[in-house]
């Protein structure tokens, strides 16, 4: 039996792998690039140059009183300034930060009802499991209002988003 458990083990991840290799940049829906008909299909601006950050900002992700929440949960930034945002889950759950127009984080949520544990690999997102830190650097280049919110299944109801005007 245990070999039988190992060569299943195995085949799995094969399996997984060689559809890691296909799958380019993320499952389909949730990757930042054609699919929107453009290359630079992030709503809330792009990804900034680490080398030019112009303004620090931490956000705390976490569980308080039964709901899930983010601090700050608004400020506002300058167009075309680059945050480097400081990202730390002093919660008891996995949360994450997905920064984005609304109507795109809620057309992304709806992919992770179906794909829960779908992994991240967009510049505008970070997961982070409890007691972690990450980091994003974002310029944003467009003006108007933006929400960081997390995407997993049932965090956005419980409270768990923010917004960023953009000036």
């Amino acid at each position: 039996m245990m070999n039988f458990n190992k060569s299943l083990l195995a085949l799995v991840a094969a399996a997984l792998l060689s559809t890691h290799a296909w799958a380019g940049e993320g499952p389909a829906g949730h990757s930042h690039g054609t699919e929107h008909g453009h290359n630079d299909a992030f709503s809330a601006g792009e990804p900034g140059n680490p080398k030019k950050t112009s303004k620090l900002v931490r956000v705390t992700m976490g569980e308080s009183d039964g709901k899930m929440l983010f601090a700050p949960a608004r400020f506002e930034i300058r167009k075309g300034e680059q945050v480097k945002f400081v990202l730390r889950n002093d919660g008891e759950l996995d949360h994450e930060f997905v920064l984005a127009n609304t109507a795109d984080n809620l057309q992304h949520a709806e992919a992770m009802k179906k794909d829960p544990d779908m992994a991240h690999v967009d510049a505008n997102g970070k997961r982070l499991a409890p007691k972690t830190t990450g980091e994003i650097v974002w310029k944003f280049t467009k003006a108007g209002e933006f929400e960081y919110a997390c995407l997993i299944p049932g965090h956005r109801e419980a409270g768990m988003t923010g917004t960023i005007v953009v000036k």
